[in-house]
């Protein structure tokens, strides 16, 4: 079939070049040498430079960008970094900053007032505060103007404009997955 193998000669010792052939034993590393000098001969009757690895690693190839022994942003980056980075990109610096301040809602508000309201959402610089009580709802809408001035020295200016107070959520009736859909309780207390 038409490969094209080529057979050693019976007299020829297999494995060495042609250049070691009848010459004394050579050692590993003359056979290495010998080998490598084929190999550069090969590549320069074929058109490739050799040498061009070391040239890589040191970045000296146009158009492959390598690492070297400085950080760059192609290493691996701490998380702080890129969770900072991550909230700049998407604008999440305010959300961000409103989101630390309710966590630590009970250190700017006090641990009175904390036991009494907690933060529900924030929207469109509004943060919606709900009170366990009308008494305490009412006392936060009297504080309103002060508790955003305190949100807005943490978080920034403009981050919150204004305090929605709810008071306690009515009770519900609803009690179990099966309930009826209708008018609500009306036969309850009588």
């Amino acid at each position: 079939m038409g490969t094209d193998r080529v057979e050693p000669r019976p007299d020829e010792p297999v494995g060495e070049p042609p250049e070691l052939a009848g010459s004394a034993p050579a050692s590993g590393i003359d056979l290495a040498r010998t080998m490598l000098a084929q190999a550069k001969a090969d590549a320069k009757a074929k058109g490739i430079r050799t040498g061009q690895r070391q040239a890589v690693r040191r970045g000296e190839v146009s158009g492959q960008p390598r690492s070297g022994a400085h950080p760059d942003d192609r290493d691996p980056q701490p998380l702080g970094r890129s969770v900072e980075r991550l909230v700049a990109e998407r604008g999440w610096e305010t959300e961000v900053a409103v989101g630390g301040v309710i966590g630590r809602w009970d250190v700017l508000v006090g641990a009175e007032m904390a036991a009494h309201c907690a933060p529900e959402t924030y929207c469109d610089a509004v943060l919606t505060v709900r009170a366990d009580s009308t008494a305490w709802a009412t006392q936060v809408r009297l504080l309103a103007h002060t508790l955003v001035a305190r949100l807005n020295a943490e978080c920034g200016d403009g981050a919150v404009t204004r305090v929605q107070v709810l008071g306690p959520g009515r009770p519900s009736w609803r009690k179990g997955p099966l309930h009826v859909r209708g008018r609500g309780p009306r036969d309850t207390y009588g």
